[in-house]
């Protein structure tokens, strides 16, 4: 499947699923209930392809705004997918108020409660740390990531997440063997590890790491000899007001860190987004190999023709995977399917 010219593909897992995304497509494949396997997949064009988004600062921002939106979409389509028609039905726009608690609660979780404990627990110890002080934002990031660690662990005992997981492991695998060129059978997927650099889990130890240094550096700047409650909310604030920033540092370091530091002593610097990974990757079932599979070779296929053949939002379902590798062998084309 692969070439030498083979365009980078990366990917998300979704709910009894993956997502892959290639430089034109986006693909999507999901196991139903009934074993079938349903396939969106279609050209994709960036909104953020402007010369401006491109460039070194503003593309980690344009990265996680686009991530963000194809990864809802990807997982509502996934989990219609586990729907009948008639909670279908009945589903309205709970996808929207999902989106609008998951950030308010992300915000809550991540940024407010770490600052909250920190300051609970520096007038508890007695110490002497002022909201500027560079100390209290070391304090604020250590709580962040015992936050982050801890929810990790205890979503991690949820059956479902656990499967989601797997299938994030699945994806890791298989991206790794298409980026070795092996052919992707399941035997060689399955032999390959489930961390993978580029991941999104390193990409938010990084976060972590540069809200701190940011943390410090923009408070005393922003705020100066403010404190009490009054303080604090403007810490929150600023806090906030730093998330795009902090992605787009957080991105262009990660970025240095899987291009220089895969092999030799410099692996040490993955090492901790590697811990992370172990959390949130599983090692997965050969059925949800064949589902990061699918999704991969339709990317890979979507990719190389394109506009060339016809595209929809209705999905392309396949009875098993050797069904859909029996179409995709046949005259190398999914076209046949979503025409049928």
């Amino acid at each position: 499947m692969a070439t030498m010219a083979q365009p980078y593909i990366g990917g998300q897992a979704v709910i009894e699923g993956v997502m892959m995304r290639a430089p034109a497509c986006l693909t999507v494949a999901v196991r139903r209930p009934d074993g079938a396997i349903a396939v969106r997949e279609g050209p994709y064009r960036s909104k953020w392809s402007k010369k401006l988004w491109k460039l070194p600062g503003f593309r980690g921002v344009a990265m996680l705004v686009e991530s963000l939106t194809m990864g809802f979409s990807a997982l509502q389509f996934s989990a219609e997918q586990q729907m009948t028609e008639q909670e279908l039905a009945e589903e309205g726009d709970s996808g929207k108020m999902a989106v609008a608690i998951s950030t308010l609660l992300a915000l809550g979780l991540f940024i407010a409660l770490p600052q909250a404990l920190a300051s609970w627990t520096a007038k508890g110890a007695g110490w002497d740390l002022g909201l500027t002080d560079t100390g209290f934002h070391v304090l604020i990031g250590g709580f962040k990531l015992l936050v982050f660690v801890g929810y990790l662990f205890a979503i991690s005992q949820i059956p479902d997440v656990r499967r989601l997981f797997q299938y994030h492991g699945a994806e890791h695998k298989t991206i790794h063997a298409y980026e070795k060129k092996l052919p992707l059978t399941v035997q060689n997927v399955q032999m390959q590890s489930t961390l993978h650099p580029r991941c999104g889990t390193t990409f938010l130890v990084v976060v972590i790491v540069v809200s701190i240094i940011l943390g410090s550096l923009a408070a005393p700047l922003l705020m100066p000899d403010v404190e009490g409650w009054l303080g604090q909310v403007a810490l929150l604030a600023i806090r906030i007001a730093l998330l795009p920033l902090i992605a787009a540092i957080s991105y262009e370091l990660q970025r240095l860190s899987a291009r220089f530091c895969t092999a030799g002593w410099r692996r040490v610097f993955l090492f901790p987004g590697f811990l992370f990974q172990k959390i949130t990757t599983r090692e997965p079932e050969d059925d949800q190999v064949e589902i990061a599979i699918a999704a991969m070779e339709a990317a890979a296929w979507r990719d190389r023709i394109q506009d060339a053949a016809p595209s929809g939002n209705d999905p392309i379902v396949f009875a098993s995977f050797d069904r859909f590798r029996e179409v995709l062998s046949g005259d190398g084309s999914l076209s046949a399917s979503r025409a049928a």
